[in-house]
C-alpha cells in the first residue's frame, strides 16, 4: 500500500471514532490532532488510538493491552488475534462501562 492509501485509510478511522464519540449518549473527553487520539473516561482510564505510519497499522493502547491493526481485505485486522479494530474498541469501551457503536 502507498502512502497516501495508508494515510487515507487511517482518516476515515479517526473520523469514523470522532463521529462516534461525538454521537454517543454520555459525554466522552478526547483529543484528537490526526496522528494520535486520546480518549478519557470518568474514571481517569484513556484509550489511545495512534496512526504508526512506518509499519501503516492502527494502534490502540489501553488498560487491558496494546492492539496493533493492518488492513487486510479492506478491513483493519489486528495481525495477533484476527480482531477486528472497531470490534476491539467497542469491547475496550465496555470495559469502561460505555456502550458505543462505530457505523
Amino acid at each position: 500500500m502507498i502512502e497516501n492509501e495508508f494515510n487515507s485509510a487511517a482518516d476515515q478511522v479517526f473520523q469514523r471514532i470522532e463521529s462516534a464519540l461525538d454521537n454517543a449518549e454520555e459525554d466522552i473527553d478526547y483529543d484528537n490532532n490526526g496522528v494520535v487520539m486520546e480518549i478519557e473516561f470518568e474514571n481517569g482510564n484513556k484509550i489511545i488510538v495512534n496512526r504508526h505510519q512506518p509499519n501503516q497499522e492502527i494502534w490502540l493502547a489501553a488498560k487491558s493491552g496494546g492492539f496493533h491493526y493492518a488492513i487486510q481485505a479492506g478491513r483493519w485486522i489486528s495481525q495477533r488475534d484476527a480482531s477486528e479494530l472497531f470490534s476491539k474498541l467497542s469491547n475496550l469501551f465496555l470495559e469502561q462501562g460505555v456502550s458505543i457503536q462505530f457505523d
